[in-house]
């Protein structure tokens, strides 16, 4: 088996990026303190064509050297906006018809693998702060929330392990429908 070179995985270019047909899938950051985080969430978002992400709060906004360094300047490709209150935000994708589920450990929370979009549902997904998680006033105002099973001593995830984990499950189900 021999690894295959940056030339032969078939890149789009930016321009083929910004003109193809996104998933309908929009992420939420609350709050997210590092820019670590959130260079990798945007270089997810890039992997899986996410239509755009909302950086709220104290979320650091592009251009930004420490959020490049793990974006890999997908900070360039992946739409974003930033918001002062990530309620604000969330009020505005329900005037869209977006569904929005915080990624939280709540009451009645959905798990991931019984979560089920629908073929023609717009979704959101809110991922909150590092130690706080998302705020109880956004949870509040969402459809709902989804969660991550968690089977050990821990329960919890880095948020961008968190993101890649629901963004992709969530993608590959949509891609199925």
């Amino acid at each position: 088996m021999r690894k295959l070179r940056n030339i032969e995985l078939n890149r789009i270019s930016l321009e083929e990026f910004k003109a193809i047909e996104k998933t309908k899938l929009v992420v939420v950051l609350d709050n997210i303190r590092s820019c670590n985080n959130i260079g990798s969430v945007f270089r997810t978002s890039d992997a899986l064509l996410i239509e755009k992400i909302y950086l709220c709060g104290i979320t650091a906004t592009p251009p930004n050297a420490e959020i490049r360094k793990t974006a890999l300047d997908s900070e360039k490709s992946v739409e974003w906006e930033y918001s002062e209150k990530t309620e604000d935000v969330v009020v505005e994708l329900h005037k869209q018809n977006y569904k929005v589920y915080a990624i939280e450990q709540v009451e009645n929370s959905i798990s991931l693998i019984d979560y089920a979009p629908t073929r023609f549902e717009k979704i959101a997904v809110v991922f909150g702060n590092e130690v706080k998680g998302v705020q109880q006033k956004v949870v509040d105002i969402c459809d709902g929330s989804i969660e991550i099973p968690q089977f050990g001593t821990k329960h919890s995830f880095n948020v961008s392990v968190s993101a890649g984990i629901v963004l992709w499950d969530i993608f590959k189900k949509l891609k199925s429908l």
